[in-house]
């Protein structure tokens, strides 16, 4: 393998020679993404909040793409589609995850809690007196 002429420096695979490697605080990509590009996210948002027309009950009315799937996929769960099932199914779960994470009732302080609190704050007093 070639060596680095400055020292006793190994050039190979993810070592780069010193002088083609970037300056000291300069960037590898130094333009970025330009302004106004949208990430994934945003698009996938716009997308599934786009409106279409749906027919229903005879009539028809627009909806967004977003509540448009997920109708299809509760409908297809209910006609015993497994896979649409297990879909449902994993959403459900996930955000019942979520609100019980963000419910306060999980945040209680519980006995155990309490007697914890209880033994450090007889640690701390002991130590300061």
């Amino acid at each position: 393998m070639p060596r680095d002429k400055k020292s006793d420096y190994e050039v190979g695979y993810g070592k780069p020679p010193r002088h083609t490697r970037f300056a000291k605080g300069q960037s590898g990509n130094p333009r970025g993404r330009p302004p106004g590009t949208k990430s994934f996210t945003t698009l996938l948002d716009e997308a599934l909040n786009e409106r279409v027309l749906v027919a229903e009950n005879g009539g028809r009315r627009k909806v967004s793409k977003r509540q448009a799937i997920v109708t299809q996929l509760v409908n297809r769960a209910a006609t015993a589609n497994f896979p649409a099932l297990k879909i449902l199914l994993d959403f459900v779960r996930d955000s019942e995850r979520q609100i019980e994470a963000a419910s306060p009732e999980s945040a209680a302080v519980t006995e155990a809690d309490e007697r914890v609190l209880e033994q450090l704050r007889a640690r701390f007093s002991k130590t300061e007196q």
